[in-house]
Parts: structure tokens; sequence; C-alpha cells
């Protein structure tokens, strides 16, 4: 059975939607005032994944995610690029879906942006000033009463900022009951945008919009809150006391699931520190034709293959170890075929009606999964079947069953992380050489044969000696 921690129970719970087979997920989407770095990628490439690994084992998964289309740092960037805030957000959000769409990350149901649902959020703000955990500071706005709600913190353990916190929209007003209240409403200031509402010209603060879009499509309370751990406080906090005390039901998530931080060189990222990556730098900068795979299943094998709760440092020494990786797969796929080729007529007895094994190594890949989402240790179990594999093949022992295992294997690791391969051809040239080396190999010429190796490695491939054969790659740069 799926398990996920909960970042709000600390520990490991089986997955029990509230309906059965049907998975409601919110993830925290982006504030679109910049374009999306590769810390925004890790986080929604793992949810990508784990949406879509939900619905692989039946769940019928609804995948929300918000738009933060109007905020204080979309204000101030409008005004120094000389342009509307409606203006800017529409610009960043459109290049915000192509990252994704380059990404290839489809599982989302439902994208929301904060001001499509300012109705939803003025409804919200009346009840928590109605139910007493609200209350306006003239010339100001409408903040939340952190004094009301005695579960504040509960997620996080803390009720203090910390370095590592999201704490862009911080509300300082010295006119404020408690120091960690916050802005659920803002009231216009001369130039910047604003809604005629029943509380006032103004504008929402950052988290309420997030509960009152959660509220509107599931309801007070939903199954799985997702984010990057740099959200936990205070804003998922905030979430939770503002949606709790409005509909007096807790939790607002069942599970909060939350992915680690990516750092750059062992340094926070940021534009001032010059380490800022976006996702459009990284596939510009490792796209390369000569490569069997594009630049997106790099970055998507480079993510999914570190636990999405673990930090990750970014750096090009574990991208080049990525490259190697998925070049080891391709390796292993054509020695693969190059034994089934020749050697599996050995092997007539076995079942040929065989379509689909679940043997003992795809029940432990699967195993890795269900535990936490644990992609690493599903690796793991892969490159183990791959060895062994390599050693039943170096002997002539693999059987047709064991090719039927590892493919199947293979496919659903493929299919999972969403990798793409692309045919390298092998010239008419190097197919001769390779052949005439056999010959002279045969002929026990070896100074000839040495001779033809080196010049097929000068036309940019290798040659891999086996029990059945030659086996030729490209040698990738």
């Amino acid at each position: 059975m799926l398990k996920f921690f909960n970042t709000l129970s600390e520990k490991k719970e089986s997955l029990k939607p509230r309906h059965k087979k049907r998975v409601q997920l919110f993830v925290c989407g982006p504030t679109v005032y910049d374009y999306s770095h590769i810390g925004h990628a890790r986080t929604y490439l793992a949810f990508d994944c784990i949406a879509k690994y939900l619905s692989r084992i039946g769940y019928k998964t609804y995948y929300l995610q918000n738009i933060t289309d109007i905020d204080d740092k979309i204000i101030e960037r409008a005004k120094q690029q000389h342009t509307t805030p409606k203006t800017l957000a529409r610009m960043f959000e459109k290049l915000y879906h192509e990252d994704e769409r380059k990404l290839r990350i489809t599982s989302i149901t439902k994208y929301a942006r904060a001001t499509d649902y300012i109705p939803a959020i003025v409804r919200q703000v009346k009840t928590l000033l109605k139910r007493g955990h609200a209350y306006e500071i003239r010339k100001d706005g409408y903040y939340f009463d952190l004094a009301t709600f005695p579960r504040y913190g509960a997620l996080s353990r803390r009720t203090s900022l910390q370095a590592e916190d999201a704490v862009s929209r911080i509300d300082e007003s010295l006119q404020k009951r408690n120091k960690g209240d916050f802005a659920l409403w803002k009231f216009s200031k001369r130039g910047e945008p604003y809604w005629n509402t029943e509380l006032g010209k103004g504008r929402p603060g950052w988290h309420i919009e997030d509960t009152a879009i959660t509220e509107s499509i599931f309801g007070p309370q939903y199954d799985i809150h997702g984010g990057a751990i740099d959200l936990k406080f205070p804003h998922h906090e905030a979430e939770i006391a503002q949606q709790e005390s409005a509909s007096r039901k807790h939790p607002l998530a069942k599970y909060w699931l939350h992915t680690g931080f990516l750092t750059i060189n062992g340094k926070k990222m940021s534009k001032s520190a010059g380490n800022f990556v976006t996702i459009r730098d990284f596939l510009s900068t490792h796209e390369n034709a000569a490569l069997p795979f594009d630049a997106t299943t790099l970055l998507r094998y480079f993510i999914l293959s570190q636990h999405y709760r673990a930090p990750i440092d970014f750096n090009e020494a574990l991208i080049t170890h990525a490259r190697q990786s998925l070049i080891t797969f391709l390796d292993f796929e054509k020695r693969l075929s190059s034994y089934a080729g020749k050697t599996l007529k050995m092997h007539q007895g076995e079942d040929r009606r065989m379509t689909t094994v679940r043997n003992t190594i795809f029940k432990q890949f699967e195993a890795a999964l269900e535990n936490d989402f644990n992609t690493p240790q599903a690796l793991g179990v892969i490159f183990d079947a791959m060895h062994t594999m390599n050693s039943k093949m170096d002997t002539g022992r693999a059987t047709r069953n064991d090719v039927i295992h590892i493919r199947t294997l293979l496919t659903s690791l493929y299919e999972l992380f969403d990798l793409r391969f692309r045919t390298v051809s092998i010239p008419k040239e190097v197919k001769s050489l390779v052949t005439q080396r056999e010959s002279a190999r045969k002929e026990k010429q070896w100074q000839r044969a040495d001779m033809l190796r080196v010049q097929t490695s000068a036309l940019g491939f290798s040659i891999e000696d086996t029990p059945q054969g030659p086996i030729i790659h490209p040698t990738y740069q």
C-alpha cells in the first residue's frame, strides 16, 4: 500500500483518500513576476511524477495549482519595467506554461488565477471577521489574529521565521496585534491595482488566495497539499489558520508533502549571488544534438533520481553523472537486443505466451515507489537487475523470461519518469570497419584488428566485444 511521509504528523502514513479512489491534490503554484528557475522545476517535476504515479496505480487524481497573479513583487516589477501588473503577470504566466510544456509536465487538471477568485476571497475574509479571527487596521487592511488560533505552528513545529523561509510578502504593520499576524486584504495605495469590494478598495493578501481557491474547488478539506519546503512557514501555516478558522473543520489537508531545498554548488540560488539558473537556461545550456536524449530527459532524470524530500545541491558533476546513467541505459538496451536476437533461440521451451511478468525484481521496484515515492531506491533496483542480467548474458544463461522481466522494468521506469530517447544511426563506414575487425580477429590478425578499432574510434564510435558478438556504441561527448 502506498505510503507518504506526512509533514503534519512527521511519520509515514498509508494513503487513504477521503473519496476512496479519488485523490484531490493541491500544489502551490508560481508567483508570475519572473522566469521560473530550476528550484521550481524540482518541485513541479516531483509532483508531476507523483500525480502520474497515483493515476497509474488506479486513483482518479484531480491536481489543482494556483497562479499568484497579483502581489507585492508583481507590482514592484511592473513599476520597474514601466508596465501594468496585469500585463507583466500574463506575460510571465505564459512563459511559465511554456516551460512546463518543455519539461513535459502534463498532470495538472486545473490552474486557478488568484484574480479570478476575488469574490471567494472576500467571502472568506468576511467569514473570518464574523467569527472573530480577523480585524481591521485603518488605511492598511484586514489582518488575521493569530491569538485566536492556538494550533498555529503545528505543521512546522515553530511560530517564528528562520533564514530558509519564504519571507516575501511578510506584513510588517506597526499596528498589528501580534507579531505574526498577516494580511488578508490590503487597502489600495495610489497607483496600485485594486478591486472595489465590500471590504473596501484593495487586493488580497498572499495566503488567502490559496484557501479561497481550494475551498471553491475542493471544499474546506481535501487529501494532499504539496509544495516546496520553504513554504511550510509561514505560508502553509497561514493557510491552515485561515481555512480551519473559517470552516471550523480540521485538518485542512489530510497529508502534507514537501520537496527539499535546491542549492547551487552549496549556496542558496539568487540573482545577487550570480547563480540564478532558470529552466530556460538549463535547457538551452544542456541541449546537445549529439546525445540520444534531450535536455528535458536529462533534467527529469537528475531531479527524479533524488528523493523528493531530500535536499539537492545542483552542480555540473551531478549533471554529468545523470547524463552517464542515461547512456548506461541505452548501452544496456543495445546489448540486450543483441543477446535476444542471437541467443534466445536456445530457449525454445519457455512460455512464449507471457506478455507481462511481475517477478520479484518488479515487485521490489513497485515497493520502493510505494514507500514514500522513493525513486532513488527504485533506480537502485533497476541497476541491480541490469548488473545481474549482464552477468547472465556474459555466460549465456539469460532466458527469454529474463529479457521480458528487464524490458518490463525499463519500460516502467521510462514511462514513469517520462524519459525519451532518440535513435543515433550508425554509418555504413563504421559498420564496415567493425565487420572487417571481426574477420581480422577470427584470423588472429590482432594488429590489424587494433588498427580497425582505432579507426572506428576516430569516427566517434566504440566497440564492445561480447560472447554474442560486437556491439557498436556512439562515443558521446
